[in-house]
This record gives structure tokens, C-alpha cells and sequence, in this order.
């Protein structure tokens, strides 16, 4: 099978979406499948961009000075598909398109999907209505929404208007965002959701077209052979590793908060880099707190230091809609800790401990609780590694393969 990704989040970034793109890739090819990849990315060399096509990755047209955030930005859809049929007309011949994110690329991909009859799977990543009011200041929100809305409706249909409401679009940017990727999402022909808690809001504001649940994995090849247990003895200093990405809506600082009320030894490793960088060295320094900032790493360094650590943490809140932080301790049969109850469908149960809710206070009482009784260390690493097999990439891209079976068959 023919199959061509699209994605304006992978191409000089890193993060659950590329950590998803990559693993499934290799997968497929693995597999006997032909995977092309475009992407946004930042300018490129000559020597850059042969490297990248002898992987069957391609850059698409990509604005050189304008960047959301860290990302890179496409052209306008319009002067991307025009690129792809002149320098990849073989694409019309392609099986399925595989379509991530929401924005120009992403968008070329389902308009020549539609245009050429080849079916188009959307997946569907993230909260972009919590990622806009963590991006963009208080009094530009509702601005920059309607604006990308009406981006958004020149190339793709919105008959859709979610309006705001006292569940998720609780203002007029995040009605707005939630307009744009529900309708996003009904451009496809059928759209996979990582996770079920995700799908349900995603149908809840408006997705009509067929849908279902596929969730990361985690790559074989990077998996451990046979990882030890993690044990704490009593009096021993809690190892916790941070590997999100150092941003407003990870909440590092609230966790760095619960940490100046630890009574007992740990140490927090933080691995990566954002918005929130700069304030929480100052915080940290501020209080003595026992933190290392690494920043960003290759993977195989911060694979040895998830390996090395009794609890890994993601403390974000009505955000995440995977977390493949989760699941990359679960490789490692490492214990983890969370606030948002949705996370409970990523890992198995038995494996994590839980705040009671996401203010700092509850997450030092949870914290000082594990201290005390170091034993459920132990208990919940057993539990991680009798299941980390059902997180490997080799057992979900099955999974995937019949989803791409099923659509072509349909459609034909």
C-alpha cells in the first residue's frame, strides 16, 4: 500500500506528534508499505533535503520568517498542492492519505485527497483550544481564533459553529478553535482520535464522519529488553523525571509549587524546553528546590535517565489527549503520577497514583503520601512491565493497517 502523510507539526520539532509519525512510519515500512512524509519545516540545505528525500521525507513550501511559536509555518494550501502535483505527481496514484494537525499542509493533503477520489484518515492530536489560550496573550485570543477560522473556511466548508458554552468552549476563542477542528475533522473521511476521553469531546461539539480510537505506540526498537523493577527503600531519595515540553499548559510550575512542600528526600530531572523555561529556574533556585534542568537531550540520553528514575510525571489538566510521556514509562516499567483523570485510560490501573485535583497542595499530599509508604514504588512498576507489551508499535500497527484496508475498500 501506497501511503502519504501530512503533517504542519514534525519536521525540526519534537514532541507526541512526532514521536507518533516516526514510530508509525518505520512501522509500515516495516511492514512492505510505502510511507511518504510532508511536512512544514525551516529552510534547508541542498545536502539537508537529499538526506531527508532518502527517507521518502519531503518539506513543503514554508513561510521563512513568520513561526507560531517553534513551529514552522506553511505556505497558503493553495501554493502547496500546486508544489506537490509539479514536484510529486505520482502522489494521485497513492492509497490513502494519513492527515495530522490542522493547518496549511494538513489542509493541502484532504483538498487533493478529495479532489484526486484517494481516501483521507484525519487524526485528530490535540487541544488546539487550550494550545491557542496558552500561545497567545489575554487580549489577542478571540483575534487570532477568528482569524485562523477564517483561514481555515477559504479551503475547507465550516458548516459547523460551536458556540460558547460552560463545558470546554467557556470563551469565544475557544468556541472558535473547536469550530475549526471539528470541521477540520469532517473534511476526512474517516478520523481516528488517540484516545476515547478525546473522542467523546471531539463528537460532543459536532464530528459526524465515521470515527474511532487508535492509540500511540511506543517504537520496538527503542523499547528495553528486559527492563529491571523499580524499587525505593525506605530513606531513599525519590528519583522523578519530567520529559514534556517546559510550557504553561504542562504545568511544571504548579508541580515545582507542590515540591516546596515535599517533607522528605527527591530529586526532579527536568528534560526539554518552553515558555515556562526561564520562570522556573528562578522559582527553583528561589525555593532550594532539589531540581536539575537538562534541557533538551537526545533520545537515548533521556531514555537511560527514564530507566534510572522511580516516577515519571505529567501534571497537565484538561490538556493532554494522549500523553505519550505515559506510555514511554510504561517501556520502562516506570511508575508515573498525574492530575487529570482522562489519563487513567492510558495506562494500566494499579500503575499510577493520582492527586486528588490539580492544585499544588493535593499534589504535595500525593507526593508526601508515596514517600511514606516507598513500597507502592515497587507494586506499581510490576504492573507496568506485565503490560508494556500492549503499547509496542509492532502490536498497534496492525490496528492501523486494517483501518487503511477498510477505507480503501470503501471507497473503491
Amino acid at each position: 500500500m501506497k501511503i502519504a502523510f501530512f503533517s504542519d507539526c514534525y519536521l525540526d520539532l519534537t514532541g507526541g506528534i512526532v514521536s507518533s509519525i516516526n514510530a508509525q512510519k518505520a512501522a509500515l515500512e516495516a511492514r512492505g508499505h510505502t510511507v511518504y512524509v510532508f511536512s512544514t519545516s525551516y529552510p534547508k540545505s541542498p545536502k539537508e533535503l537529499k538526506a531527508l528525500a532518502k527517507q521518502n521525507i519531503f518539506p513543503v513550501p514554508s513561510c521563512k520568517l513568520c513561526f507560531r511559536g517553534l513551529t514552522p509555518v506553511s505556505r497558503r494550501p493553495g501554493i502547496i498542492e500546486h508544489w506537490l502535483l509539479t514536484e510529486h505527481p505520482e502522489i494521485q496514484q497513492f492509497d490513502v492519505f494519513y492527515i495530522h494537525y490542522e493547518s496549511g499542509c494538513s489542509i493541502a493533503g484532504l483538498r487533493l485527497g478529495r479532489r484526486f477520489h484517494i481516501p483521507t484518515v484525519q487524526v485528530m492530536h490535540g487541544r488546539e483550544d487550550m494550545g491557542e489560550a496558552d500561545l497567545i496573550p489575554f487580549g489577542f485570543r478571540t483575534i487570532v481564533a477568528t482569524l485562523l477560522n477564517w483561514f481555515h473556511s477559504w479551503y475547507l466548508s465550516h458548516p459547523i459553529r460551536v458556540r460558547r458554552d460552560n463545558y470546554l468552549a467557556d470563551t469565544i476563542a475557544k468556541a472558535k478553535m473547536w469550530t475549526m477542528m471539528v470541521n477540520h475533522a469532517n473534511s476526512a473521511d474517516l478520523v481516528l482520535a488517540p484516545s476515547q476521553h478525546f473522542l467523546k469531546k471531539l463528537i460532543h461539539y459536532g464530528v459526524t464522519q465515521p470515527h474511532q480510537v487508535f492509540p500511540n505506540g511506543f517504537p520496538d526498537s527503542k523499547s528495553p529488553i528486559d527492563p529491571p523493577v523499580k524499587v525505593l527503600s525506605p530513606g531513599e531519595e525519590l528519583k522523578i523525571i519530567w520529559h514534556s515540553r517546559v510550557s504553561n499548559e504542562k504545568r511544571l510550575l504548579p508541580f515545582l509549587e507542590a515540591l516546596v512542600h515535599v517533607v522528605g528526600k527527591y530529586r526532579l530531572d527536568v528534560y526539554g524546553d518552553g515558555n515556562a523555561l526561564a520562570r522556573a529556574q528562578r522559582f527553583s533556585k528561589k525555593h532550594h528546590l532539589n531540581v536539575v534542568f537538562h534541557g533538551n537531550v537526545p533520545f537515548k540520553e533521556l531514555t537511560g535517565a527514564i530507566a534510572g528514575s522511580h516516577l515519571d510525571i505529567l501534571v497537565s489538566y484538561n490538556y493532554d489527549t494522549f500523553g505519550m510521556t505515559l506510555i514511554e514509562a510504561e517501556a520502562y516499567g516506570v511508575p508515573v503520577f498525574f492530575c487529570d483523570p482522562d489519563m487513567k485510560e492510558v495506562v494500566p490501573a494499579g500503575s499510577f497514583i493520582m492527586s486528588k485535583d490539580r492544585s499544588p497542595a493535593s499534589m504535595a499530599a500525593a507526593l508526601n503520601g508515596l514517600i511514606n509508604n516507598p513500597e507502592q514504588i515497587e507494586k506499581m512498576s510490576r504492573v507496568m512491565l506485565a503490560h508494556r507489551c500492549e503499547i509496542l508499535i509492532s502490536n498497534r500497527i496492525v490496528q492501523l493497517e486494517k483501518i487503511f484496508d477498510s477505507i480503501v475498500s470503501k471507497h473503491k
